[in-house]
């Protein structure tokens, strides 16, 4: 390509006219103009070249005026010079000319006055009104440097606003955002131990003995369990005084001296004797992690007991170094042996009464269900979509007799205390939420903990259906436990801490500030470590879309309730939408009663109540009914428990056979 301009001809590939064309740009006196030929992307064009001043700049331009483009090369070709002089004639008149450097000055000081606005250089974008050699006209030309700017404060604004949420929050600093624990000279005690090994009864029984207190659960079932468990004991010849706080239900007695809590639910604000911190192996959960993390440098307890796998020993030690706090350390053994069977189960008629049978959904806990029931025995059902309620009194029937075998998922493995004298895994495969995996050795051990229950039976068994799953079984529990790391524990956002990064970056976006939360926020060392879930940002892109405080987004984002059932997710979404329109959302039941529901149906139901009435303690003004919900949540539990023995019946009396006693 060729340019031919008053200074050194450019070349052109098409190059037979070049000449020619140089000489006519002469002849017509437009090189002492600034005016020169072009031939580029398929085109033959003017560029005109000049200078502007502004505030004691000198700005070159080199540039297409509006109607710069002649033609292109195959056409230029055949035109003659007479008509190739008139179209340069009008093309470049003096009037284009000065047209086009009007322009360019404007552009100047608008640029130059945007640049100082903004505190940057406006050299470097200026540069390019005569380095950008492109056939556009020169009004994309400066579309193209404005959008230059733009980026370049977005990046200026960006990098501000990293290095302000950077300021704003250090989480070297974090167990310090808990004053009450901070200013409490805290003790440690480390209760480790496999399953079965009493750990939780040696906390429990120092809890109950403690003059207040509070135990931390990984799930309301567990909460509940020992919440009952601490009203039945006594100080001074009298019963505890305890109340019950989960995200989904409050059951508060006047002055209460204990509470049973899930963990999310802690209180840092009331200093107690002794805290209870259970299952705290789960330090190392993806999802749920970071609510350890906050229990252990937050708990306002004197003592605080953290009882679990002894997998989870380095962690506790370096945590409780971090935290300058005095740690002692129980390791217990498992009260009762636990031992492999000779060979795999093989077949339905080789289960027996004390059997839990371990699947790792609800539709295969469901089939196993009915294949075990027409075998002839009776069945408890337990799995994780059913509520603690439902799970419980599936799990008192198996207790009571009522049920000979229980088939559920591994949600038996934490908060059921049920008497099964073998464990009989049907898979050792789970879907961990991306793939279907060969599930942990700290998994299998703990369900296959659950046999054996001490004072019951003289020693816990273990099985798999069938030989490759026995054989998976026997090398996992043959495994060394893989400690937890002793870095990275996880620290979820709270709402102060959003507010802290709203208030330095000017951003009322729930998604933009959960990515800077976890992008942006100073981690010196690592020790801690921001996290999200997915399900959490998901939400928080969609709630961004509508007129919400940071606040109702960010407690919205957390409602416990699943995204992959239509129906809950829908529900969800008119809560949400109802809250930005200040709207009282009132709790209907559904139109068709729960006799008519299938189980699926029930037990979305369950889950939906449940989830309306966590709103509801955090949102009273706008969700009212939360006695209505928790009353609605309760008959659809039952409800869920009489159509699963319905079932369990109806399975039965199909093929009766007989079985092993």
């Amino acid at each position: 390509m060729k340019v031919y301009s008053t200074s050194a001809p450019v070349l052109d590939a098409d190059s037979d006219t070049s000449g020619e064309d140089d000489q006519l740009v002469h002849q017509l006196g437009l090189a002492e103009k600034g005016v020169s030929l072009s031939r580029l992307e398929g085109r033959v064009f003017l560029r005109i070249t000049g200078v502007v001043e502004y505030g004691g700049r000198h700005v070159s331009y080199d540039l297409v005026p509006t109607q710069g483009v002649l033609a292109k090369p195959s056409k230029w070709r055949k035109m003659d010079a007479d008509t190739r002089a008139v179209l340069l004639r009008e093309r470049a008149s003096d009037e284009v000319i000065a047209e086009l450097h009007e322009h360019v000055s404007a552009f100047v000081r608008e640029l130059a006055d945007a640049c100082d606005d903004c505190d940057m250089d406006a050299e470097p974008f200026l540069n390019a009104l005569s380095d950008m050699q492109i056939s556009e006209p020169a009004g994309l030309v400066f579309d193209r440097i404005r959008q230059r700017l733009e980026h370049a404060v977005e990046r200026e604004m960006e990098e501000q606003h990293a290095e302000r949420t950077r300021q704003s929050i250090n989480l070297a600093e974090y167990p310090a955002s808990f004053e009450v624990a901070r200013r409490m000279k805290r003790k440690f005690i480390a209760v480790l131990g496999p399953t079965n090994s009493g750990k939780t009864h040696m906390a429990m029984e120092a809890l109950g003995k403690a003059p207040s207190g509070v135990y931390l659960a990984p799930l309301r079932l567990l909460a509940l369990e020992n919440y009952e468990r601490l009203q039945e004991m006594q100080q001074h010849g009298k019963p505890l005084k305890v109340s019950l706080v989960t995200g989904e239900e409050r059951r508060l007695v006047p002055g209460a001296t204990h509470v049973a809590s899930t963990v999310e639910m802690l209180d840092t604000q009331t200093p107690v004797d002794v805290a209870v911190i259970d299952e705290i192996q789960m330090l190392a959960d993806r999802d749920r992690g970071a609510a350890w993390t906050a229990a252990v440098c937050g708990a306002p307890a004197k003592v605080v007991y953290l009882v679990g796998a002894p997998e989870a020993r380095r962690a506790i030690e370096v945590l409780a170094a971090r935290l300058e706090c005095e740690l002692e350390v129980h390791l217990l053994k498992r009260k009762g042996p636990l031992s492999m069977e000779p060979a795999a189960v093989r077949k339905l008629t080789n289960l027996r009464r004390g059997d839990a049978v371990i699947c790792f959904s609800r539709r295969e806990v469901l089939m196993w269900r009915d294949m075990v029931t027409e075998a002839g025995l009776s069945v408890a059902t337990v799995y994780g979509n059913l509520s603690p309620e439902v799970r419980r009194a599936q799990a008192q029937r198996f207790r009571e007799g009522a049920a000979d075998v229980v088939v559920g998922t591994d949600a038996i493995a934490m908060g059921l205390n049920m008497p099964v004298a073998r464990v009989v895994m049907t898979t050792s495969v789970k879907y961990n939420g991306y793939e279907e995996e060969e599930i942990p050795a700290a998994l299998a051990r703990q369900i296959a903990g659950r046999a054996g229950r001490f004072g019951v039976h003289e020693e816990g068994l273990v099985a798999g259906y069938d030989n490759e799953t026995h054989a998976v079984m026997r090398s996992l529990l043959r495994e060394k436990p893989v400690p937890l790391k002793t870095t990275g524990f996880a620290v979820a956002p709270t709402l102060e801490h959003l507010h802290r990064i709203s208030s330095v970056t000017h951003e009322h976006a729930l998604a933009k500030l959960l990515k800077r939360f976890v992008h942006n926020i100073d981690v010196p060392d690592g020790f801690f470590y921001p996290r999200i879930t997915e399900d959490q940002f998901e939400r928080a892109a969609w709630l961004d879309t509508l007129e919400l405080t940071v606040a109702e987004k960010f407690a919205l984002s957390l409602v416990p309730i699943s995204a992959k059932v239509p129906a809950l997710q829908n529900a969800w979404e008119n809560w949400a939408k109802s809250l930005a329109h200040k709207k009282i959302t009132h709790l209907r039941p559904g139109d068709t009663p729960l006799h008519y529901m299938n189980l699926q149906e029930v037990e979305d139901a369950c889950r939906l109540y449940s989830a309306y009435a966590w709103l509801a303690y955090r949102q009273p003004e706008y969700f009212p009914d939360t006695e209505l919900a928790l009353r609605l949540s309760r008959e659809a539990s039952e409800r869920v428990d009489a159509i699963l023995q319905d079932q369990n019946s109806a399975a039965r009396k199909r093929q009766p056979r007989k079985f092993r006693r």
